[in-house]
């Protein structure tokens, strides 16, 4: 019996990854336990489990004394010194008491507290891998559903997908395979609580990350995201070297990069913009496909004036003012905006910004087009 369970204790450690001294902590403490039970003995004892050998043996420890006044803790020095002339008083006395049927006692009494051991290894295995995935993309299978969860199991693990935290476009199903971001990972008595989510912003920052070399390198860096699951996005981003174009890297040849995420994002429309430190600069960005004629900064309020033509106010504050918002969420300005003529009348456009754009009509009449006017043309190509 004793081989068979060392056997089975290397194979806990090959197939499930539990530490053999765990285990065989675990051991020590149940036998300790199922001795002091089935013989009533309130000696300390101690276990001594050979591997090499496959034995197991039970070692009571008792105190050496000039004269013994409790026989269960205490051995007299000529007792002591006829097991080892060495023993002196103080010393502690280990003598073998293993009962017969110990072996068919102790499995029995071990089975549960072992078991528990393993379970609790078990789970720390799993919460020691999942936290390093915090922040990250799993993919996983729908399991089942109820009226607060949806339960993707991840491998080793079911994670719970909160109905606030799914895309109000998707429809799920179960046996689906979805890709998932772990929001949370939190260590519990009944093993880690993993929670992901569909609509955070990390999904689609993670998804550029893992579609686009150049992000996934630090070539091009994710400055911020802004994001209204299901519906549209904006995500900023900014290349160090002025030699590389980070919009187009994200975009790809003829939008294949962006359209594998808003595909994955089932219709998602995505902005890409290109993120400046100048607020005036990543504003007017941030408002694209709107033009922008000014950007008014107010730095101590960390809020900004917008002035629009015209007959693209609609189109800068956007559907329900999604548009503005995302915008206001992508550069962390509040933005408020005003049509070219509202501005006039308050007195707050400048001169210089009337004949900038009296210059973008003139570049519009003759049909110039820059690279930024380009791709905001294929940007509402390729999402409306």
């Amino acid at each position: 019996m004793n081989t068979e369970l060392f056997e089975a204790m290397n194979y806990l450690e090959n197939e499930k990854g539990i530490d053999k001294d765990i285990l065989m902590d675990a051991l020590e403490a149940a036998l300790i336990s199922a001795y002091k039970k089935n013989f009533k003995s309130a000696t300390n004892v101690r276990v001594d489990l050979n591997e090499e050998e496959g034995s197991m043996r039970v070692l009571a420890q008792k105190n050496v004394v000039d004269e013994v006044e409790d026989e269960q803790q205490e051995i007299s020095v000529d007792e002591a010194q006829q097991v080892n002339p060495i023993y002196d008083v103080g010393d502690v006395v280990e003598i073998e008491v293993t009962p017969k049927d110990f072996g068919r006692i102790a499995a029995q009494a071990a089975k549960q507290v072992v078991t528990q051991r393993v379970r609790e290894a078990e789970r720390g295995i799993i919460y020691d891998e999942f936290i390093d995935r915090e922040e990250d993309i799993m993919n996983g299978t729908i399991q089942r559903m109820d009226n607060r969860f949806i339960y993707v199991h991840l491998g080793k693990v079911e994670a719970k997908l909160p109905l606030n935290e799914c895309m109000p476009t998707e429809t799920y199903r179960v046996h689906d395979r979805i890709k998932v971001f772990v929001t949370k990972v939190e260590d519990t008595n009944k093993g880690p609580n993993i929670f992901v989510s569909r609509s955070h912003p990390g999904l689609l920052k993670r998804l550029f990350e893992m579609e686009v070399p150049e992000i996934y390198d630090g070539t091009v860096e994710v400055k911020s995201v802004a994001r209204e699951a299901g519906d549209r996005s904006k995500i900023s981003v900014y290349a160090p070297d002025p030699e590389i174009d980070p919009v187009g890297s994200c975009v790809g040849q003829r939008g294949q990069r962006v359209q594998t995420i808003v595909d994955e994002l089932k219709g998602e429309k995505i902005d890409i913009v290109e993120w400046s430190e100048d607020p005036v600069v990543f504003v007017s960005h941030a408002l694209s496909p709107s033009k922008v004629v000014e950007v008014l900064v107010d730095e101590e309020d960390q809020a900004t004036t917008v002035v629009v033509p015209d007959y693209q106010l609609s189109l800068a504050i956007g559907k329900r003012g999604q548009n503005a918002r995302l915008a206001a969420k992508l550069t962390n300005w509040k933005i408020d905006i005003k049509s070219e003529s509202e501005a006039r009348e308050e007195g707050i456009l400048s001169e210089n910004a009337v004949e900038q754009d009296d210059e973008t009509e003139a570049l519009d009449d003759d049909d110039s087009l820059d690279y930024e006017d380009s791709y905001e043309d294929m940007d509402e190509d390729l999402f409306k």
